[in-house]
């Protein structure tokens, strides 16, 4: 069983998305800000992170950039899932530390499935 952190702002997306991956066993926690994303990130060491772009204050890609930026979190993958779907947005996100990029709506199925692939060995 694997932590996961989500970073977003809706409040329909944290429950669709906490329980597609509590369903597959995972232990979910979600904040609703960049900011308090950063925090939980670097206090809670979660093993994955689900990060929203699009929220008030800092942005999703401004967050990745932190988290892989800071030596306590850089090792945390971080997963982007949002409606921004150009390929320069994804380009983008990848170029910010993400290691992953998903366009929302996003099927149970490949979230699973491409937060498994990102997990730690032994954590999927």
């Amino acid at each position: 069983m694997a932590h996961i952190l989500i970073i977003d702002d809706s409040p329909t997306d944290v429950k669709v998305f906490s329980g597609a991956l509590e369903r597959a066993g995972h232990r979910v926690t979600a904040v609703a800000s960049a900011e308090a994303g950063i925090a939980a990130a670097q206090k809670d060491k979660p093993d994955l992170v689900l990060m929203d772009v699009i929220m008030p204050g800092m942005n999703g890609f401004q967050a990745t950039r932190t988290l892989a930026r800071d030596p306590q979190t850089s090792s945390i993958p971080v997963v982007i899932v949002t409606s921004k779907s150009m390929e320069t947005d994804r380009m983008w996100g990848m170029r910010q530390g993400a290691r992953d990029f998903l366009v929302k709506p996003v099927s149970e199925k490949d979230l699973v499935e491409r937060v498994n692939k990102h997990l730690p060995a032994g954590k999927a």
